[in-house]
């Protein structure tokens, strides 16, 4: 019997500060609980385990780099004797500059996790302290340098189109990140989502209007200097060496199964779709089964698996099932096909949600 290959996502919901422009479910100020949440993290392991071949594990947050090395190994144990985990098994963990150092990291390494992401958003320190980051540009650099000398294969992610960020504080992060040297970098343009500080900040005028001209513009630059670099701009905010683009990602990108553990997190497997409650504390208290569970119709697995695929830079297959969205975009300028495949062009990579919201069933 052929064993489903998924993908295994674990939600790490501890944070030493809320950034100011996070929507993310995370907890701050709450570490103490972490003992107990690896425990039930361990428990719903065990619970949902089905013998499924694993190809990639990611640690997401929050913060997952808060969590002990032990704990850590302890997790890592569980999913080896719960599931059947690749030898070659990408296993990444976010982390925070200011929350890891030589040891941490050359301990974790060892256990085997093997991508490290780093959330470095900015080596401009006014930036930092404005988006609410509890490091500085000086800490991001010591904290690559211990990656490096821990031996992980490096993500960055970079936050772009700050409010009053100009094109020249934007090249100056990226030439910075470049002289770094890591395999990926993960690139997002800011989302103002409402009921955050950095949102009312704005709102409120403390701090000037996102200008997006000036966010296309960087976005642009990025794809210029990357390329003159040798990445591979894979995915519309994705840029990788050849060869080390995230496994991981892949899996939602292509819309194959995932499953997500712990608190918020998300599971798509089969036809169907489900997400485990968003309080800690319910988690806490064991309630494991989801509070949002859906099934997936037909069209709306064909849709997603468009809107997702065109994400990439191979694109998707052509089909008369598309054929209509297809013809409208191309004729703006925002898709073109090519040898049988259906991609977005430079401009459909800016205008990207125009081109999506057309694909989903009515």
């Amino acid at each position: 019997m052929v064993k489903q290959v998924v993908a295994l996502y674990l939600h790490i919901p501890f944070c030493r500060r809320k950034c100011r422009y996070c929507s993310f479910v995370s907890y701050a100020h709450r570490e103490a609980d972490i003992p107990a949440y690896v425990n039930t993290l361990k428990h719903e392991l065990a619970q949902k385990a089905g013998g499924e071949h694993v190809g990639s594990i990611y640690f997401g947050g929050g913060t997952p780099s808060l969590l002990p090395a032990e704990s850590l190994g302890d997790l890592l144990d569980t999913i080896r004797s719960s599931f059947d985990l690749d030898e070659t098994a990408e296993i990444t963990i976010e982390a925070n500059p200011g929350t890891v150092d030589q040891t941490y990291l050359a301990a974790i390494r060892k256990l085997g996790v093997n991508r490290l992401s780093l959330g470095v958003q900015s080596l401009n320190d006014r930036e930092l302290e404005m988006l609410g980051r509890i490091h500085t540009a000086g800490e991001a650099i010591e904290a690559v340098s211990a990656a490096r000398s821990a031996g992980f294969n490096l993500n960055l992610d970079f936050i772009y189109g700050l409010p009053g960020q100009t094109p020249e504080d934007w090249q100056a992060t990226l030439t910075g990140a470049l002289e770094m040297g890591p395999e990926h970098l993960s690139l997002y343009a800011l989302s103002l989502e409402p009921e955050t500080p950095l949102y009312k900040a704005v709102e409120n005028k403390q701090l000037p209007a996102i200008n997006p001209d000036i966010t296309a513009d960087q976005y642009e630059l990025a794809e210029k200097l990357l390329e003159q670099r040798g990445y591979r701009h894979y995915e519309i905010s994705n840029w990788a060496m050849p060869g080390k683009e995230c496994r991981h990602n892949l899996v939602y990108w292509h819309n194959e199964p995932y499953l997500g553990i712990g608190v918020a997190a998300h599971s798509h497997v089969g036809s169907r779709r489900f997400a485990n409650t968003t309080s800690l504390d319910k988690y806490l208290g064991g309630n494991l089964s989801p509070e949002m569970d859906e099934a997936i119709s037909p069209d709306l697995e064909l849709a997603e698996t468009a809107i997702l695929g065109l994400r990439l830079d191979e694109g998707i297959d052509a089909s008369p099932n598309y054929q209509k969205q297809v013809e409208e975009m191309t004729g703006v300028g925002l898709l073109e096909q090519a040898d049988g495949r259906i991609k977005l062009t430079e401009r459909g990579r800016l205008l990207g949600n125009e081109v999506f919201w057309r694909f989903l069933p009515d």
